[in-house]
């Protein structure tokens, strides 16, 4: 994925966004308001491109553009998914109203949306939206009556991030030797802080970190009523279980490493690897199909989740479960326990200093928990056949420009190129939005249950995924929804998805010359396509199965180009004195230079007959560059970029501009650089990889 604000959206949404304000905006716009693909107004020409191409791209933006005080960050790409917000809030208005215009979909996410905007409701309903399960919690007696009450309690807070889950996660895969089937896969979780670092490394701010979140779990026994000292050693016992697991968790580096992620065994092996939890129990509680082999990706915590299953008391773990039931729904339930939500993982964790309005928050549960029902209402209004179709014939001259590359290679052998070459044919190109909707219609929505309605779509979702189990693959599946600001690549699908909220102005504009859109949109196409072939994607083939396809020779040249790369960002600061984790960016990075030149190339091909011009007295060259930096112009909170740096595999902005042109000759020779220049590296230092 492109873009980092994008990839924490799916994992950290149900716990970054709270609000007890009620605030609307104006009324929708008829249609998404219109901002040019590179704007001249966003520059700042003092600045001297060959120094600093991020700055002189975006420093008029960044003047023009403070993070709003409910925002971590704040970006171009963040304003067009704003934009979106606003566009979704309208069209959930008139869903919402009572007539007999609603089809059975829009009566759906208009009675979802207005079940969540009706506060008074969510207030006076309180805590006994979880009441039930934590009467359950309550009248557990051994570690032995866990494995029912864990089932029922995924179900109903299925997460989508693996360490968003209780005690582990659990559901779906495709098998990484047979990509065109599902099987059952278990793997770690249990976290409730970002990563596992959190709990793990000892300097000074990780440790006060610590400290905040063990007065933020005390508050929130306190809210589900325990007295003060109660609540502190209860926090207490939530911390030492969460450390355990964390210690026996893999790092986001190592799970980088799809082969580290594959232990393929029987129901039986598994039951053997953790025999203090009843599996067999587990599995019919959660309805699984009949399980022939599963996949375990993180053994070692499993083995450490069995041993923390018998060395710790039932009370200890009562606690676990009831702080991570409340901690989990929080942002669904009264405006006490929002506002201590937004206090810890908005306000002190990235930095945002107001909570986000009410309207914003009920958009994104619509769009997170009927996600294609929305989709479905939203791309009838502003994608177009004539979008869908320009837009594939860009990504089909980008796949070309791919294919000649690979093909002129000097590196790489011609058995390793035919197996190159085999993959990029087999790419599925998915643009807009599933050519099937998926059907909602088992979901109960009631109109005066918000909480019960996220109960019964995640359970919805759980469901879905459990019975994907023992079928083949559904190759027409998305992982986000239309109106979401992304896109991303699927290495075992071997598929490109391009939803048609990342399809608008100023990302994409039809308006505005070739030059700025293959910078920018074809950058982003380019970017994608080369995740198939950067160190994780690499590993799997045409067909998206886990298999060396290179030579060992090959994979050695391979290696060492991309080592080039992983050292170059190791060497920047992200913020303070946290540098960039070239181990853990390095898939992006290689994305983000390889997408460049295809879309460089893609568009010199694309435009070799026309007799291009200046525009607004820059070359098509330039407006080139400019248009692929404008397209990630930001600002971002010291806070929030501390929390990246950690968790996510994109580096910061200006890096992810400046890190790439650094290694383009086409740049210095688009604003005839000097060789002693900052954006100009000597050739014998260029990081080429494709």
């Amino acid at each position: 994925m492109r873009e980092q604000a994008a990839f924490l959206l799916l994992l950290l949404v149900a716990l970054s966004l709270a609000n007890a304000q009620t605030s609307t905006p104006p009324s929708s716009p008829a249609a998404l308001p219109y901002s040019p693909s590179l704007d001249v107004s966003s520059m700042d020409k003092s600045v001297d491109p060959c120094v600093d191409l991020y700055r002189y791209s975006c420093g008029g933006w960044q003047t023009k553009n403070p993070i709003p005080p409910d925002q971590t960050s704040w970006s171009v790409y963040a304003k067009l998914y704003q934009d979106n917000l606003i566009f979704l809030h309208g069209m959930l208005e008139q869903a919402a109203q009572r007539n007999e215009q609603r089809n059975a979909v829009t009566q759906q996410i208009g009675d979802f949306y207005a079940a969540c905007m009706d506060e008074a409701a969510v207030e006076k309903r309180g805590l006994t939206a979880i009441q039930p399960e934590l009467d359950a919690i309550a009248q557990l007696k051994s570690a032995k009556e866990l494995t029912p009450l864990v089932a029922r309690l995924q179900l109903i807070y299925y997460r989508y991030s693996y360490n968003g889950s209780l005690l582990f996660s659990a559901g779906s895969m495709q098998d990484p030797d047979d990509s065109e089937q599902v099987i059952a896969d278990v793997d770690e979780g249990g976290l409730a802080l970002p990563d596992r670092d959190y709990y793990i490394k000892d300097d000074a701010k990780s440790k006060e970190t610590r400290e905040r979140y063990l007065q933020h779990v005390q508050r929130v026994f306190e809210l589900i009523g325990d007295g003060p000292a109660a609540a502190k050693q209860n926090a207490e016992s939530v911390l030492r279980l969460e450390t355990a697991m964390a210690k026996a968790s893999l790092t986001r580096v190592e799970r980088r490493d799809p082969h580290k992620l594959v232990h393929k065994m029987k129901v039986g092996d598994l039951i053997q690897l953790a025999p203090n939890f009843d599996w067999l129990a587990y599995y019919r509680e959660m309805q699984y199909p009949e399980i022939g082999i599963l996949n375990v990706d993180a053994p070692e915590f499993i083995r450490e989740l069995n041993t923390l299953l018998s060395s710790e008391s039932i009370d200890s773990w009562k606690s676990y479960l009831r702080f991570h039931v409340a901690d989990t729904s929080s942002p669904y339930l009264s405006s006490k326990f929002v506002e201590e939500n937004f206090d810890f993982y908005r306000k002190y964790l990235r930095g945002a200093t107001e909570i986000q309005p009410r309207w914003k928050r009920c958009v994104e549960y619509v769009n997170y928990d009927l996600s294609e029902a929305l989709g479905q209402v939203y791309v009838a209004k502003v994608f177009s056949p004539e979008l869908k179709q320009s837009t594939l014939d860009m990504l089909r001259r980008i796949e070309d420009a791919m294919g000649a590359r690979i093909k002129a290679l000097d590196w790489m052998s011609p058995e390793t190129k035919q197996q190159a070459l085999t993959k990029l044919a087999g790419i599925r190109n998915k643009i807009g939005y599933p050519d099937h909707w998926r059907d909602y219609s088992s979901v109960k929505i009631v109109r005066e249950d918000f909480a019960g309605n996220v109960e019964r779509a995640h359970q919805f979702e759980s469901r879905r995924d459990i019975n994907k189990i023992g079928k083949p693959v559904d190759h027409g599946e998305w992982e986000i929804s239309a109106p979401t600001v992304d896109a991303y690549y699927n290495p075992q699908m071997n598929d490109l998805n391009f939803p048609a909220g990342v399809l608008q102005p100023p990302l994409y504009d039809p308006k505005m010359d070739d030059a700025p859109n293959y910078g920018d949109t074809g950058g982003t196409i380019g970017h994608e396509l080369t995740h198939g072939f950067d160190d994780e994607g690499s590993q799997f083939d045409a067909k998206g199965n886990l298999k060396n396809w290179w030579t060992k020779e090959d994979r050695e040249k391979f290696d060492a180009r991309t080592k080039c790369v992983e050292d170059q960002y190791s060497g920047y600061v992200a913020v303070d004195d946290v540098h960039v984790n070239g181990k853990l960016t390095l898939g992006e990075n290689v994305a983000d230079l390889g997408g460049e030149i295809l879309a460089y190339v893609a568009w010199k091909d694309a435009t070799k007959d026309k007799k291009l011009q200046p525009i607004d007295g820059l070359t098509p060259e330039q407006r080139f560059f400019v248009g692929f930096a404008q397209w990630d112009c930001a600002n971002e909170r010291p806070e929030d970029l501390r929390v990246l740096a950690m968790t996510d595999p994109h580096s910061p902005a200006l890096y992810r501009i400046n890190g790439v042109v650094v290694n383009m000759p086409e740049f210095a020779q688009a604003f005839s650089c000097k060789p002693s220049q900052a954006m100009v590296k000597p050739g014998a230092n260029l990081c080429k990889v494709w």
